[in-house]
């Protein structure tokens, strides 16, 4: 064994040693083995969804063994005998097979389902924290893409995988796919016809589903996922800051044996919540809600999590719509449907995939940013995106109006009202309240820098004041305050003939200069102070030997 082998720890000596004999590569493997993994714990959350996408595709696996993608009418004779006898579609009755004939079934469906939506809460978890930390720069901008992508698709996937039992419940959720596509302009009647096979709800909608929801959407999910992980391998990995950390290095534990090992953890961890939830936690209980039939209709329905802002959008939208030509045998645009399908959920996923770019033109900031911001410290960047949480999480309450309106006793009309207000105030305050917030705790950080941390050790000076000492804060936390960078800005100063900077020039340069000058800057400097020396004093004076001190 050479000697540079040897220089190696021998957990990855051997296994290089071995394929090196055998395949060659060796180098690469003990590059790639020691890659390093920052240990902060917010860098796990893309860890969630990726677990979960490998428990969907390997539970979705054994549930197509067994589930009918067709929409024949058959009579139910199973164990159930509620529905003894009672027509249904084929898919329904396969996934009644499954949940009470098939050892493990329901089991499965369960898992399934509980993946499903921690596959979308680990996915927007692990969005936000990129967000809020700026992990999104250059050289990252292809990477957040793919992931916008991604979080698109998986919407995507869950609802047409939710559409397959055939149930009261997701056919009712079909119905509002069927009208959101059947109100989109010029295209409407074309996708609804293609997606249905006919007019709603036609005889092929289950199987184009299945073909979406196991084929063609997994696939690019997996391609893109691949993708999303190979980036992530190449590029330098983001780091909080820290003590010894900057844009130059990675501090934390290879990926060989130490961050396997956690990974290998946390995926049996991730594994043993969704059979917990699935054991102990009934969802999707589909024998009680019975087979869709489109005459009925069960009252207090709601979709999973992910899909209630467009339900919300829907119910608080006025009752708008646009008769072509004066006539409604000309055509109908009704902004009452178009509306809330599509502009909600491109303002947010637009928003995203423009952000890189719109934060790189307003700052003119194009350096390599390998160390993350700490929320804080880009406050109008927090505030945007808290305002984006806002506007989605009140279009999501929202679409449980009428259960709010049923069980707090609240007239349902004045809660449909309270939405068309909230919808606009909310993200406004969620704007201010939390640059408040983040200009609060710059201001923290830096009476912390600059006068210390509470010690609990409380002295009296001669003249008798009674002062708590303070003292200088861990060097690990005083690295991480340390680590703040300001926002860069674009030089707008006129030069001497008052002339502004070149594309800073014309209405859309003036604007990009009053953004520039808004968004960037500093600040809260770190180093000021706010005791302008009193504590120095203070400290200076308690030095002497007619001091008595008491402790907490």
């Amino acid at each position: 064994m050479s000697a540079e082998l040897k220089a190696v720890p021998k957990a990855i000596a051997g296994p290089s040693n071995f394929l090196d004999e055998r395949l060659g590569g060796a180098n690469a493997l003990k590059r790639n083995l020691r890659k390093i993994f920052p240990d902060h714990w917010s860098f796990l959350l893309g860890e969630i969804a990726l677990y979960s996408f490998i428990i969907l595709l390997l539970t979705g696996t054994f549930l197509t063994f067994w589930f009918k993608p067709s929409m024949e009418h058959v009579i139910y004779d199973g164990p159930y005998s509620p529905l003894t006898g009672v027509g249904m579609s084929a898919a329904y009755a396969s996934t009644m097979e499954i949940s009470f004939e098939v050892r493990g079934g329901l089991l499965m469906r369960q898992m399934h389902h509980w993946a499903a939506l921690l596959f979308v809460a680990g996915m927007t978890i692990h969005m936000l924290r990129v967000f809020f930390t700026g992990a999104y720069r250059k050289p990252r901008e292809l990477n957040w893409i793919i992931g916008v992508l991604l979080l698109t698709l998986a919407l995507a996937e869950g609802l047409t995988g939710y559409s397959l039992p055939d149930d009261l419940l997701s056919g009712a959720g079909l119905r509002i796919t069927e009208g959101v596509a059947i109100s989109l302009p010029l295209v409407g009647t074309y996708v609804t016809f293609f997606l249905f096979g006919g007019e709603y709800p036609g005889e092929d909608v289950i199987s184009r589903f299945y073909s979406l929801h196991i084929l063609l959407i997994p696939g690019i999910l997996l391609a893109l996922i691949s993708a999303h992980m190979v980036l992530m391998w190449v590029q330098k990995h983001t780091q909080m800051p820290g003590k010894g950390r900057d844009n130059g290095n990675v501090v934390g534990a290879p990926f060989y044996p130490a961050f396997m090992a956690k990974a290998g953890a946390y995926f049996l961890f991730t594994l043993a919540v969704v059979a917990g939830l699935a054991t102990f936690t009934q969802i999707n209980p589909i024998w009680l809600f019975g087979p869709y039939t489109p005459a009925d209709i069960s009252a207090g329905s709601q979709p999973d999590w992910y899909m209630g802002f467009l339900e919300g959008a829907l119910r608080i939208m006025v009752p708008w719509e646009i008769n072509l030509f004066g006539t409604a045998n000309a055509g109908t645009l009704p902004l009452s449907v178009i509306i809330p399908a599509l502009v909600p959920m491109g303002i947010i996923m637009t928003g995203l995939a423009l952000y890189p770019f719109l934060e790189q033109w307003v700052t003119g900031d194009r350096r390599e940013h390998h160390v993350a911001d700490r929320p804080r410290n880009n406050p109008h960047r927090s505030s945007i995106g808290m305002s984006a949480i806002t506007f989605y999480g009140i279009l999501w309450l929202l679409g449980a109006n009428d259960e709010i309106a049923a069980n707090f006793h609240i007239s349902l009309n004045w809660t449909t009202y309270a939405g068309r207000v909230l919808i606009f105030v909310g993200p406004a305050l969620a704007y201010m309240i939390t640059y408040r917030i983040c200009l609060g705790l710059q201001r923290s950080d830096s009476a912390v820098v600059s006068h210390g941390v509470e010690s609990g050790v409380i002295k009296r000076l001669p003249h008798g004041e009674f002062i708590e000492v303070h003292t200088s804060p861990a060097e690990d936390i005083e690295a991480h305050m340390r680590g703040k960078e300001s926002v860069r800005m674009l030089p707008v100063a006129e030069d001497t003939s008052g002339i502004p900077p070149k594309g800073m020039r014309g209405p859309l340069g003036k604007l990009r200069a009053r953004m520039s000058k808004a968004y960037g800057g500093e600040k809260i400097p770190l180093d000021d102070g706010h005791g302008h020396g009193h504590d120095e004093e203070h400290a200076a004076i308690g030095t002497g030997d007619d001091d008595r001190s008491l402790t907490h």
